[in-house]
């Protein structure tokens, strides 16, 4: 409990600059509180780059920042905002946040690449952009060039005196009343209806926390990534669709600035769907499309030495091979997404597939143009091969994957349900098609794909939608009038038997870490290596020593290694590959190394 409410008082703290700066711009709504939250960590941590300083100047800046906005705050007169989650709905993140609790898993995978981060933003001084990379001699990470998440973090373990790694393990308990208070603005923001925001928030729940069981993405909010799609997504929306003011649209500016820092391939995904909709936010799209160019713009030389970018014909092969389970694959330039993909989230996503050619009787109402027009164009992005494979190209492949998850299609099953709910007995009839749906399509949330949707579902999507939009737009008929309080019952009943069963069964995904390093070794690593040092290590053990110490190492997994020209992934694991076997002294000497450690003990190199 008092390592909780020591989070919860350091998030607090770090949104204080986005609250003070968002009213003084007249905008209320926690969408906002979050975009300038992350816009003012943006300025901290670029001033402690600049001048190679450490974490106690960025709380400076951020101190500055709030007593200025306060200050400014005083003196601007309130615009009026017209989106903010109501108290229930950041009570409920609140008691989410305290079953997250209870499932918080031991970190691995990714989770220890960016604790390795977080722990020397918090621990080293003289920082700049490379000092929290893993390798000394390395170079930057293309998706974390700027550590803006990591940074976030690094500030909640600095106000809350929490070790990084208990704040990369329990932040999401302390994140969840965000995300489900930017989900809730979202759906308002789009459908312009309070019940939809109950329809959505039930959606997104089913199928990114409760669908894949023990917290699904919500037990690993603190991961960049998933912070970035459950969150800053969702905020995302919600400010493009309001953001018809000049402190509407510096709030856009800023959380797609945010967007694209955090996680970039993301704030491109989200821009494709939102094409559909220039037509009324020509303006928003612009306004959003501006910061996303510009880092993507700073980006570009990093990214241009990626093998992953533009690949030659062997890492293409390694690529397809990878994700073949994922893939339709008649030839190395001749791919697609399989149709099981889009359905894999479960049963609300194969409901949505199913149930998009309905979204076309309220055509030409804008949230279904967003919500069909959208999903369409996502569909077809994936579904034709000559798309899928240049845009492939452009962005990689482990990412072009990615952009499928940007379809609206959770905006698809609140809509559709509110067209379809005609009568109460649609309530019933929808827990029952919840149960059928949830016995058998309970979701594929697994790395790779093993069964995912079912193809049929995506089929009706793409091919039904497409004919009911055209049909539409032919007819020019009246648009349907939606029920929305109906239809959020129904969404709720739908969703209720995914939530039972991960109820039943929840439980933290990982209990333990088999490769973890003993408490001797860490205290070792936190007390003798001196912080910066470069220790030589197994490549599985490295990269566990990089998360609980502030040190370098010289090699890790290559799957969590940008693969650079400065990097080197392959070569580094052979290297270390090779001093394990030989204890080759060339080793540690090529790369620096003072320190080794064999058989789980630490000692000095001579």
């Amino acid at each position: 409990m008092i390592v909780y409410l020591r989070l919860a008082f350091g998030t607090i703290v770090v949104l204080l600059p986005g609250l003070a700066v968002a009213r003084a711009l007249g905008r209320r709504s926690v969408s906002a509180v979050v975009a300038w939250a992350l816009a003012s960590a943006f300025v901290a941590w670029a001033v402690v780059f600049v001048v190679h300083s450490n974490i106690k100047l960025a709380v400076l800046v951020l101190a500055a920042i709030t007593i200025g906005a306060l200050i400014v705050g005083r003196r601007r007169r309130r615009e009026h905002d017209e989106l903010r989650a109501p108290g229930w709905v950041i009570a409920f993140g609140v008691v989410l946040g305290w079953f997250l609790w209870h499932v918080a898993a031991v970190i691995v995978g990714d989770g220890l690449f960016h604790e390795a981060r977080v722990r020397k933003l918090l621990a080293l001084g003289d920082l700049h952009l490379r000092t929290v990379d893993e390798f000394k001699d390395g170079g930057l990470h293309p998706g974390y060039a700027f550590p803006l998440w990591h940074g976030v973090l690094a500030l909640i373990g600095w106000f809350s005196g929490v070790d990084a790694g208990l704040v990369v393990k329990y932040a999401p308990a302390l994140l969840a009343p965000i995300a489900c208070a930017v989900t809730w603005e979202a759906a308002v923001a789009i459908f312009r209806s309070r019940a939809a925001g109950v329809a959505f928030l039930a959606a997104t729940l089913a199928v990114f926390c409760f669908g894949a069981g023990h917290g699904g993405a919500f037990a690993v909010l603190s991961l960049p990534a998933t912070a970035t799609r459950q969150m800053l997504v969702p905020a995302a929306l919600a400010i493009f669709f309001t953001a018809h003011t000049r402190a509407g649209r510096a709030t856009l500016a800023a959380i797609f600035g945010a967007v694209a820092l955090t996680h970039p391939t993301y704030a491109l995904f989200l821009l494709i769907p939102l094409l559909v909709v220039l037509r009324w936010e020509w303006r928003s799209w612009l306004v959003a499309a501006v910061p996303t160019g510009l880092v993507l713009l700073w980006l570009k030389p990093i990214v241009d030495e990626t093998i992953s970018h533009n690949p030659r014909a062997g890492e293409l092969r390694r690529g397809l091979v990878q994700y073949q389970d994922q893939l339709v694959i008649d030839g190395p330039h001749h791919f697609r997404v399989a149709p099981e993909v889009f359905g894999r989230t479960g049963a609300v996503g194969v409901a949505s597939l199913i149930l998009l050619p309905l979204v076309a009787l309220a055509i030409p109402r804008r949230w279904s143009i967003f919500a069909l027009g959208g999903s369409l164009l996502v569909l077809l992005l994936g579904s034709v091969p000559w798309l899928f494979v240049h845009f492939s190209d452009a962005v990689g492949l482990s990412q072009s994957r990615r952009a499928m998850g940007f379809a609206p299609l959770p905006f698809v099953f609140v809509g559709a349900l509110a067209l379809a709910a005609r009568r109460v007995w649609v309530v019933p009839l929808a827990l029952v098609a919840g149960i059928v749906l949830q016995r058998l399509w309970p979701g594929d949330f697994d790395y790779g794909l093993r069964h995912g949707g079912p193809a049929a579902a995506t089929w009706i999507g793409l091919v039904g939608g497409a004919a009911a939009l055209a049909l539409a737009y032919a007819l020019r008929r009246r648009p349907l009038p939606e029920r929305w309080g109906l239809g959020a019952a129904a969404a709720v009943a739908f969703t209720l038997p995914v939530f039972v069963h991960a109820l039943w069964h929840w439980s933290p995904a990982q209990k333990e870490d088999r490769f973890g390093l003993s408490q001797r070794l860490v205290h070792n690593l936190r007390t003798k290596v001196p912080k910066g040092a470069i220790v030589l290590a197994p490549i599985v053990t490295s990269y566990r020593v990089a998360a609980v110490a502030p040190v370098y190492i010289v090699a890790a997994p290559v799957t969590h290694v940008a693969a650079t020209n400065a990097n080197r992934p392959y070569e580094r694991a052979r290297d270390v590959h090779h001093w394990v076997l030989t204890k080759d002294p060339r080793v540690a000497k090529r790369y620096g190394a003072t320190w080794q450690i064999r058989a789980g003990r630490l000692s000095r190199i001579n």
